[in-house]
């Protein structure tokens, strides 16, 4: 962080009001240290935080109600006060018309993001189907800031326990897989995933594995063409662009046999060969990172808990992982951007001084 002008200032949207998005909040930022090197700026309401704080016995957790980002301070939890309503909060409950206060939540934040006001953006859960009713637009957090960012692709990445995991197709049913994995996509997730392992996570000959999308990579074409005739097209595509990509791996002896440690970057075919295995190594301390963004976004691996919400036993590790994630991702785009700015001038200054 001493790189940096300032500590990091982290916008956080505060995901759904029944949810367990307060309370993991209000855990990672009851560690004074957090607060050192970072300053966090939760998009909410004073009332709600109030409320949570309260509800379980968190009440040694300061916080800073501000009207405005700008207005933030250092070494503390601050709360910008997005509505002023006090809507009935019922943990655990389907949250129905409080998914407009999510939503009002996730714009001021972004629209903070987008001036400047903070410098990364740090998502709580949603429950996208309430959300979806109450007139988000988007499937997820990742659509919409897409949109907002007029990007048309990204590539949603687990970050943790020494994986990274992306995934050519998102959110859509395991029967329209198949037909959406054609060659151009995988080559365009593989790219946007070397692209992202280099510039975000700082590795500069990043090696990526590429799964198959049939049992066995299609055993020959026993179990399905696909493999050899989209994902082997890729990866030899890649490879010929200087692209360190391997396969197609039979996903589960890829990750049984422990073949996934010699990876820095992993390329899953769908949502659940890609996830399962993830959060099965690293659930709790895993962090989701949108890649191929302009700005950062992180948010936890884990939904909104509605089953534990409000009993006090949610696990923060996994936001407070999402917080330096993305801190470090910042830290790692400003150097990338510095070095291919004149990669030379260093060098040139050394032999300046060697003349002198």
């Amino acid at each position: 962080m001493s790189e940096m002008a300032h500590p990091t200032r982290v916008g956080i949207s505060c995901g759904d009001l029944n949810g367990i998005g307060i309370e993991v909040v209000l855990k990672t930022f009851e560690d004074n240290r957090m607060v050192q090197e970072v300053t966090p700026i939760l998009y909410a309401s004073a009332k709600a935080v109030s409320h949570y704080r309260k509800l379980l016995k968190l009440e040694e957790v300061q916080f800073h109600r501000v009207n405005d980002a700008s207005e933030a301070l250092p070494k503390k939890l601050n709360v910008v006060n997005v509505w002023e309503e006090d809507p009935t909060i019922e943990p655990g409950r389907p949250s129905g018309k409080l998914a407009a206060f999510a939503i009002r939540s996730l714009e001021a934040a972004t629209h903070d993001l987008a001036a400047g006001k903070v410098d990364v953006l740090v998502t709580a859960p949603i429950d996208k189907h309430s959300m979806e009713a109450a007139g988000f637009a988007f499937p997820g957090h990742t659509e919409y800031l897409a949109h907002v960012a007029g990007v048309d692709d990204v590539l949603m990445l687990l970050v943790g326990e020494g994986l990274c995991v992306g995934t050519v197709t998102g959110h859509i049913p395991l029967k329209d897989v198949a037909q959406a994995v054609t060659t151009e996509k995988v080559l365009a997730k593989s790219r946007l995933l070397h692209q992202s392992l280099q510039r975000d996570l700082a590795l500069a000959s990043p090696r990526i594995a590429l799964l198959g999308l049939n049992p066995h990579a299609g055993d020959g074409g026993t179990l399905g063409t696909e493999d050899r005739e989209k994902v082997l097209p890729a990866v030899r595509q890649l490879q010929t662009e200087g692209i360190l990509a391997m396969g197609p791996y039979s996903a589960d002896g890829f990750f049984g046999n422990g073949t996934f440690q010699h990876f820095d970057g992993t390329l899953a075919m769908y949502h659940d060969q890609g996830l399962i295995p993830f959060k099965t190594i690293a659930f709790g301390h895993g962090v989701n990172f949108t890649a191929g963004l302009p700005i950062v976004r992180t948010s936890p691996d884990h939904g909104t808990g509605m089953d534990i919400a409000g009993q006090g036993i949610a696990d923060e590790g996994s936001f407070r992982a999402a917080v330096w994630l993305a801190c470090d991702i910042r830290m790692n785009r400003d150097r990338h951007r510095s070095l291919m700015a004149n990669p030379l001038q260093p060098q040139r200054k050394e032999r300046s001084k060697e003349k002198e």
